[in-house]
């Protein structure tokens, strides 16, 4: 990814945004951290430049709400639950016409998060597609991330990321930043085969709650990267 490359984390306050936002600053790119609150955002964004300075590492990213960061950004990012998903796109809609939106939102029940509830559209992904249409390019990604390995930079995540969607250009931004972040990615073919994408996080955190751990994870072996 270019080092001038302009990144929005829409819910960059959140853990995976956070982590997301930490890691592409530590490579330098531009990140800015969104939230419906300027002032949340402001303080999370100086909260990561005080661990990226601690390091010294990277470049510092700055904190605005969500219209305004999305205005500001070549890449969206889209960190938040899904059920605040519609909700923050109808928000940024305008600013991000023609722009690539990296949906990292899973559908799953919030009382048992172990299992997947895909929407009318077949994920999270296409629902964002369907709403926003032609003129916004969608990509899934970064949803099979455990949220809290991100924030040792330290230490390699054993966790490849699998990205989807219909624009091949968009799909390359998203694995550019999938490498940014430290990680391996895979182009995983067209926007339908992010329910499938969706449905592997609900395993994952079957998995952790049945083997007591929090960092479950999707590795793809027999493809060189």
């Amino acid at each position: 990814m270019e080092p001038r490359a302009k990144v929005a984390v829409m819910g960059g306050t959140g853990p995976l945004g956070r982590g997301l936002a930490l890691r592409w600053a530590a490579a330098g790119l531009e990140v800015t951290v969104g939230s419906r609150s300027a002032d949340r955002a402001a303080r999370e964004a100086e909260a990561l430049a005080e661990r990226l300075r601690a390091i010294g590492r990277g470049r510092a990213p700055r904190g605005a709400e969500n219209a305004v960061a999305a205005a500001e950004a070549d890449v969206i990012v889209l960190a938040v639950p899904f059920e605040a998903q519609a909700a923050t796109l109808e928000e940024i809609r305008r600013a991000i016409e023609g722009k690539v939106l990296i949906d990292a939102a899973v559908p799953l029940d919030p009382r048992e998060m172990w299992r997947v509830e895909l929407p009318g559209a077949g994920s999270a992904a296409a629902e964002a597609q369907a709403q926003l249409g032609d003129r916004v390019r969608v990509v899934c990604a970064f949803q099979n991330v455990a949220a809290s390995r991100l924030w040792n930079l330290d230490v390699e995540i054993d966790c490849d990321v699998l990205v989807c969607g219909n624009d091949a250009d968009a799909k390359r931004i998203a694995l550019e930043l999938v490498e940014a972040a430290g990680l391996r990615g895979f182009d995983a073919g067209p926007l339908d085969n992010a329910g499938v994408i969706d449905g592997l996080t609900s395993i994952l955190g079957w998995l952790n709650r049945r083997f007591k751990v929090h960092d479950a994870g999707v590795r793809i072996t027999g493809v060189s990267r």
